[in-house]
């Protein structure tokens, strides 16, 4: 089994925060949203891990690096390829062109899931969805009686299906999906000005080939500031047990409320921390009050009183009282 994660996008909806860590690496309750998304897939596989490819974009040296020890540590090899030009979901999975053999998972790395099955090798495909409020988002599965996947749509602006793609797909037959893909490019097919996964579905499906859906139990976005807090709210939650803390390590008062993440190294004094707070490595807190927060590595915070916040890297904060998005090295006294 291979996994394949297109994740080149530059996340400008997660800006400022985007600007200096690309967004599958920033981090939800103490780990990077990939990893998160590679170890669950991992999670719901039966079978050993043998692949992980990366699709990146100019991310800078030192990224491969991280996404190798991401695939390590499911016991896997790790493959990075780049993407150097956005034309879709199609383009970017048939990067790693040479990954597409065998058994493939493709997992695009902007979302999270809480899931509980295993896989179905009975068809040739499983299309993971979410039933969704507002569809036209998205692109959405129809379905006939038995089960199966009738229809791929790409953002339907009249009601078709609320069954919306999560994007991420199993297929039984990389080597079917990388000729796919690789005649949408050929042909120049195109939706939308770019190049689209659901159309090679389309063209399998129109072929005999058998798709079914595959539920979550929950869609955990990370396409904006709130929605990835909101997601690392409930990643603690779901994850309790990953996270033990012993308040007695923060003197002068200190209350922490969990379930919260705190990294090493971390100074807290005469604060209130929680419930849902991630804390990075290196980072000293004092006299503030902070719940549904994300608070990265090697920052100072002083008299803060936040909530429904992003803090980045390197940030020194003295006395805001307010929701906050702030990217790395930034000051305000």
């Amino acid at each position: 089994m291979n996994i394949i994660i297109p994740m080149a996008g530059r996340g400008t909806r997660l800006r400022p925060h985007t600007l200096t860590i690309p967004k599958p690496l920033l981090p939800i309750a103490g780990k990077p949203i990939v990893q998160r998304l590679v170890e669950d897939i991992a999670a719901v596989c039966d079978e050993k891990i043998e692949e992980v490819a990366f699709i990146i974009g100019d991310f800078g040296d030192e990224v491969p690096g991280e996404l190798m020890k991401i695939a390590e540590s499911i016991g896997a090899k790790g493959k990075v390829f780049t993407q150097d030009e956005a034309l879709g979901t199609a383009h970017a999975v048939l990067c790693a062109k040479e990954s597409l053999s065998g058994e493939v998972i493709v997992g695009f790395a902007d979302t999270l899931f809480k899931a509980d099955f295993s896989l179905d090798r009975s068809t040739d495909g499983t299309i993971w969805v979410h039933q969704v409020a507002d569809p036209k988002a998205f692109g959405v599965v129809k379905l006939n009686e038995e089960g199966h996947i009738t229809d791929f749509v790409e953002k339907p602006q009249e009601f078709v299906s609320d069954l919306a793609i999560i994007g991420i797909y199993y297929f039984k037959d990389g080597e079917n999906l990388r000729n796919e893909l690789q005649y949408l490019i050929d042909n120049n097919i195109m939706e939308k000005g770019e190049y689209q996964i659901t159309n090679a579905l389309e063209n399998m499906k129109l072929k005999g080939l058998k798709f079914v859906p595959g539920a979550v139990e929950e869609w955990l976005d990370c396409g904006n500031k709130n929605a990835t807090v909101n997601t690392n709210t409930r990643i603690l939650e779901l994850k309790r047990s990953e996270f033990e803390i012993n308040p007695e390590q923060y003197n002068g008062g200190t209350e922490i409320i969990e379930p919260c993440y705190i990294g090493k190294n971390v100074k807290i004094e005469g604060s209130k921390i929680g419930p849902h707070v991630s804390i990075g490595d290196n980072t000293s807190i004092k006299n503030c009050v902070i719940d549904k927060s994300i608070i990265q590595s090697n920052s100072e915070l002083l008299n803060v009183e936040c909530t429904n916040s992003m803090i980045g890297n390197f940030v020194k904060l003295d006395g805001k009282s307010k929701e906050l998005s702030l990217g790395d090295y930034s000051v305000q006294e």
